[in-house]
């Protein structure tokens, strides 16, 4: 399949001082949580015809033919439908009756297979503005909730003809709790489902907590979705160089000051700073952010903060702002223990993006 497009290029500045992330305390009001709900930067321009099935892995043609299907029927299931909403999608729809059987996909797969590119292109063919349609990742509908309270969230997206959950992921009960409940009211309400994930939904949670205290809300989850396998190797990897080594301080540096709109940081500060800044806001952090420069990569000390700096990498990616290092080489960040835990998912995708972004940057470094 093919990766997604290549990172814009950057101007040469030798005249603006770089950015701090650690500078930024941004402010995002719920409503622009609920406006930015669509597919981020780097697959606004994929389809199913830009996906390039492996010939090798024939359940990769099977997927773009079952969610072209599965589109069209979307289309053909909300003709009599109501649907219209207030300013940003708020008040009270019209839902159409709830077909019976799965109201939703459930891509799953490893890393790298083309998931997103998957799940985004079922969000442009489905027939319904963009209004109706909402995409994002599991923390972003659960940042969602938090910032509109569940009943409102309810109410915004019940009007919506499809919903589109990225890295599914179930980090503890209560999220558990929570997405299974708002899953099953828009269910009720005529929402169709799409999800990724790199676990079948019967087996989310697995060596992450005592699965016998939420099976039942687990199984629950999986009744709303047919599952569908995407088999493949992660085309980051996939005929791709080796991820550049780090580059000394010096050169980070000089980078940030010669490149538009990047900013430089020391790796163990920006870790602190996003202890103090809540995940939802991550995107809003790199608002107009062009390059990032890191000095002082370190091993990340804890799991909380690697949680932190896994949704970071993850705004990263999709907004495909290059990455420049030094220190550590990125596939150092996260300790035996954590990537062999239940997180370890979380963990070797946010390698795997950081290490394409630092591929991004190399171009940045002038040669000495």
């Amino acid at each position: 399949m093919s990766s997604s497009p290549s990172a814009p290029g950057l101007r040469p500045s030798t005249d603006a001082a770089p950015l701090s992330l650690c500078a930024r305390a941004p402010h995002v009001p719920a409503e622009r949580l609920v406006a930015e709900m669509v597919p981020p930067p780097r697959f606004d321009s994929v389809r199913f015809s830009t996906y390039i099935p492996d010939p090798n892995q024939p359940s990769q043609t099977e997927a773009v033919r079952v969610l072209e299907g599965f589109a069209a029927g979307l289309g053909a299931a909300h003709q009599a439908g109501g649907g219209k909403r207030g300013f940003l999608g708020f008040g009270k729809a019209r839902a159409a009756k709830t077909p019976a059987g799965p109201r939703g996909v459930y891509l799953d797969g490893g890393y790298g297979v083309g998931k997103t590119h998957l799940l985004a292109s079922l969000w442009h063919a489905t027939p319904a503005e963009p209004a109706l349609k909402a995409f994002g990742t599991f923390v972003e509908l659960t940042n969602l909730v938090g910032a509109l309270g569940f009943q409102q969230t309810v109410t915004t997206l019940s009007g919506h003809r499809l919903l589109c959950i990225d890295e599914f992921e179930l980090d503890d009960p209560g999220d558990t709790v929570l997405v299974s409940t708002l899953l099953g009211r828009l269910v009720e309400a005529g929402v169709a489902l799409a999800a990724t994930s790199n676990t079948l939904p019967g087996k989310l949670g697995e060596g992450r907590f005592a699965a016998a205290d939420f099976l039942r809300e687990i199984q629950g989850l999986s009744a709303h979705f047919r599952p569908l396998r995407i088999d493949g190797e992660d085309y980051r990897h996939r005929g791709l160089p080796e991820a550049p080594a780090p580059f000394s301080d010096e050169q980070v540096t000089r980078a940030a000051h010669a490149t538009e709109g990047a900013s430089l940081d020391g790796f163990p500060s920006l870790l602190d700073h996003l202890a103090k800044v809540h995940p939802s806001r991550y995107g809003a952090l790199t608002d107009g952010v062009r390059a990032v420069c890191l000095t002082d990569v370190q091993p990340v000390p804890d799991q909380a903060t690697a949680l932190r700096l896994v949704v970071l990498a993850d705004r990263l990616y999709d907004r495909e702002v290059p990455v420049v290092a030094s220190g550590l080489p990125f596939d150092r960040l996260f300790s035996e223990e954590m990537l062999n835990g239940g997180y370890r998912k979380k963990y070797f995708r946010a390698i795997s993006r950081l290490t394409a972004l630092a591929r991004d940057g190399k171009s940045l470094v002038a040669a000495d």
